[in-house]
């Protein structure tokens, strides 16, 4: 089976403003299919993009977030809305919704986890999660910024490789791969129990 090498890049680009240290994130849909990212603030964190948004193949968005900020990002693949917002994704479905509104990506989905510095403590983390299974190559890399930051990701398309247990099919294709936690349901892979 041949691979597409097909990715959705989360760039990070920190930036001051004269009232408020923002961050901008730019995210770059470089798939040859659209992209139906959803957003998710933590707890106290506000929720960029209204939890959700279109991202048509090779097409970017822009937001900022505040100083502090702490969420995540998926791409929802699959997807098919109607005019007001309802409908279904194949992948990282969030309750039938284009916008999110505060609920989580259903499984598989590679995620973006993300916790930025302020103007006092400038530390920012952030990571590329499969823990939730994979459903499409991602990438963040800082632009800007500082020295010592490295871009994290999976760029490979697990799902050309994903064992036949752990396959989520849609349609007849393979459209995720499940983490093993998620397929085999053991404490061993899930990190819990005497693990």
């Amino acid at each position: 089976m041949a691979t597409h090498k097909a990715h959705l890049f989360f760039l990070c680009l920190c930036s001051l403003t004269s009232l408020s240290w923002q961050i901008q994130l730019i995210l770059v849909n470089n798939c040859n299919y659209s992209v139906w990212p959803g957003t998710l603030g933590n707890a106290g964190h506000l929720t960029p993009k209204d939890g959700g948004f279109h991202l048509a193949r090779f097409e970017e968005a822009v937001f900022d977030v505040p100083e502090g900020w702490s969420g995540r990002i998926w791409g929802r693949t699959g997807c098919c809305f109607d005019e007001h917002g309802g409908g279904y994704c194949d992948t990282g479905d969030c309750g039938r919704r284009l916008h999110c509104m505060g609920k989580w990506g259903a499984p598989p989905t590679s995620v973006v986890e993300m916790t930025f510095g302020t103007a006092a403590s400038p530390l920012h983390f952030y990571d590329v999660s499969l823990v939730e299974g994979f459903n499409l190559p991602v990438t963040m890399a800082p632009v800007g910024g500082g020295i010592g930051c490295g871009v994290a990701g999976c760029e490979a398309d697990v799902t050309a490789c994903c064992p036949a247990e752990f396959e989520v099919r849609s349609r007849r294709r393979v459209v995720g791969c499940k983490s093993a936690c998620l397929a085999l349901k053991a404490d061993e892979y899930c990190c819990t129990g005497r693990y």
